[in-house]
């Protein structure tokens, strides 16, 4: 897709006329976290209730799903809800404000670093007790956010030194004490031989890096107006967020890097900056709409 002709892929088109990148298919809350991470500043700010709703649905979700994502989110602890008067508002948790800034330290670097011979992997392993299953599961998530591959059942290895974002991750989620990090050079005797491949989906990984350039390359943001900008600009945050989940960044000793990734990394870099001040303007303008007090939570199990 070029996302300098929005509308002119009309059967990839949403209700409300934007154009969804192959790349790009969001659930209701990880969507709230990618477009607050692009443009909620600072990030203590509040956010209107109904301005929040409002920019969910630019993206093809219904009132009353973004409602239920937020009051989801709510129950997560990943944001606070509030009334004042007849006006009711959201704001990120200082969990989520965490989230957020490890996955901007991450995204920002992906692809940029440079692969220096020697460096050192970190090694992880757990025995977190199975009645503890939803730090389990979290910390599974932040693990390959990181760039972390699972290589048995609570084993885990990294081609970086990650001790100091893991050791704060273990003791957000409370189960330090039931782990173990290691830092350590591959040895040069024997091989890391099929590794890569049961750790990680590298197939998967080039797939995905073709298909962001090809959703995002030729993008004119001097042709887009202010909403537009926006939804690109969000859509392309939340799609470039992904390659932290996929992307171990190996040695290119071990490894040749992914053939797209370089094309990716560029683009990212050069259309998240020229995107922002009409995406920001936009946000904005609506973020501030409040939510009626008596707009009911919607109840979830």
């Amino acid at each position: 897709m070029g996302c300098h002709t929005i509308a002119d892929v009309a059967e990839r088109l949403p209700a409300n006329g934007a154009a969804r990148p192959r790349t790009f298919d969001p659930q209701p809350q990880e969507l709230v976290l990618s477009l607050l991470g692009g443009f909620l500043r600072p990030r203590d700010r509040r956010v209107g209730a109904g301005g929040l709703v409002e920019l969910l649905t630019e993206f093809g979700f219904s009132p009353g799903a973004a409602r239920v994502a937020l009051t989801r989110m709510v129950r997560r602890q990943l944001m606070t809800r509030a009334r004042h008067g007849r006006h009711v508002d959201y704001a990120l948790t200082e969990r989520s404000r965490a989230i957020l800034d490890e996955g901007d330290r991450r995204i920002f670097t992906l692809g940029r670093e440079p692969d220096l011979p020697g460096r050192r992997w970190t090694v992880l392993w757990h025995a977190i007790p199975q009645d503890r299953r939803l730090q389990r599961q979290r910390l599974a998530r932040r693990l390959r956010f990181l760039g972390f591959g699972q290589v048995h059942d609570g084993a885990w290895v990294a081609a970086h030194d990650r001790e100091r974002e893991v050791a704060a991750v273990l003791a957000q989620l409370d189960v330090t004490e039931y782990a173990a990090v290691m830092l350590a050079t591959p040895a040069g005797t024997v091989g890391l031989g099929s590794l890569p491949a049961r750790a990680w989906d590298l197939d998967e990984l080039g797939a995905r890096y073709r298909d962001f350039v090809g959703d995002f390359d030729g993008c004119r943001p001097d042709a887009l107006g202010d909403r537009d900008s926006f939804v690109v600009r969000t859509q392309l945050v939340h799609s470039f967020r992904q390659f932290a989940f996929l992307d171990p960044e190996l040695p290119a000793c071990l490894v040749a890097a992914p053939d797209h990734r370089a094309r990716a990394v560029r683009l990212f870099g050069e259309l998240y900056e020229a995107l922002a001040p009409a995406g920001q303007r936009h946000f904005d303008q609506v973020a501030a709409r409040s939510g009626s007090a008596g707009d009911r939570e919607v109840v979830q199990p």
